[in-house]
């Protein structure tokens, strides 16, 4: 049997839009509110999917302890209360819109995931915007 299972998570964390090499008011046109030079911060919600076959001996496809061992780990600690453009290695040369943080947060989980699973991330930054990789 084929299904998917689902596991929330929450992560507070600051960030600023800004393109290096553009001049700071084309980046205040581009990212307004979000280019402000002492940062700002969200709320984000992440949702992960995984989909694969049901182990048909524990009828578990994966258990939810390990996911969400794996999600403290991979994301909420690592992204928890930091500011992503200085403190995250990742968007030392990225520019943490939620469609990028959205992809490494993907890329971590895939990397501590068994193949046989298939994992999509879904990340709101509002209750309005959210990303989801892959795009469907």
């Amino acid at each position: 049997m084929r299904i998917s299972v689902y596991r929330t998570a929450h992560f507070n964390a600051a960030h600023r839009l800004n393109v290096t090499g553009w001049p700071e008011e084309k980046n205040r046109k581009v990212f307004g509110l979000c280019n402000n030079p002492n940062y700002h911060g969200h709320n984000y919600e992440l949702e992960v999917r995984l989909s694969g076959e049901v182990d048909p001996v524990t009828g578990f496809l994966i258990n939810l302890n390990n996911l969400k061992d794996i999600i403290e780990s991979q994301v909420t600690t690592y992204l928890d209360h930091k500011n992503l453009n200085v403190e995250i290695a990742e968007f030392a040369d990225l520019n943490p819109t939620v469609e990028n943080i959205c992809y490494v947060i993907w890329t971590r989980l895939r990397a501590a995931l068994e193949p046989k699973y298939d994992l999509s991330v879904r990340l709101y930054e509002t209750p309005r915007n959210y990303a989801e990789y892959p795009a469907l």
